[in-house]
């Protein structure tokens, strides 16, 4: 299994920063759906510069902060003081989370738990069991095999979905892991699985059109 490793952002700029700092989409939708159902104890899993656990927090939710990265930590906290907001923070792996069993009710970890290797993968699967409620959600994105960055032959291979970034940027040498739909449904086989999409995002960079996939899921923790 390869080490953890986290973005660096020491790199970013202020610029980039920024971009950051905006909230996805998809969390604003699951704002609405986990207050709907009475759900308080959220864990931004790899919470990066903050953007979600200032979100939910400033939503009447109990935020856990967790990164791998003290600069995304320290970043998070600075912001969170500035709006008077409180939150538990942890700087740690997402192979062994320093939390109790069954402690959350609802879950986000955008492109984080993909920053490893298969067996990787397993691990943190079985961790996110572990501190989630029964009943309790979490969603999560993981890159698609579909994706460019997998097909890039001159990446090394880590294991058979598997590659290691050599982009230079705050991502170089971070390990990616990569699924398709029914390796997908098999690792989460333990969950009931809500819903699964794939997501296809379009970048344009000196008249040169990217594009990269990503597969959102939607489980939910049951007793079954």
């Amino acid at each position: 299994m390869v080490e953890s490793k986290g973005w660096n952002w020491e790199i970013v700029n202020n610029e980039e920063k920024e971009i950051w700092k905006n909230p996805s989409i998809e969390s604003f939708y699951l704002l609405n759906r986990w207050k709907s159902q009475d759900k308080k104890d959220f864990l931004d899993l790899g919470c990066g510069l903050g953007r979600h656990s200032i979100l939910f927090g400033k939503n009447g939710f109990n935020v856990s902060s967790f990164d791998i990265s003290k600069e995304a930590i320290n970043k998070t906290k600075e912001w969170a003081e500035e709006e008077n907001l409180e939150f538990d923070y942890k700087i740690g792996d997402m192979l062994k989370l320093p939390y109790d069993n069954e402690q959350f009710d609802c879950i986000y970890c955008r492109n984080v738990i993909s920053h490893t290797d298969t067996e990787g993968i397993r691990k943190i699967i079985k961790e996110l069991d572990r501190v989630m409620k029964y009943g309790g959600e979490c969603y999560l994105t993981l890159g698609s095999k579909d994706s460019w960055g997998f097909k890039q032959e001159s990446w090394p291979l880590i294991d058979e979905n598997t590659r290691l970034r050599m982009e230079e940027g705050p991502e170089y040498e971070l390990p990616h892991f990569y699924t398709d739909y029914d390796l997908t449904k098999e690792l989460f086989s333990c969950f009931k699985i809500i819903d699964i999409y794939q997501v296809i995002d379009y970048y344009e960079k000196q008249d040169i059109t990217t594009k990269s996939y990503h597969y959102h899921i939607l489980i939910q923790k049951t007793k079954d």
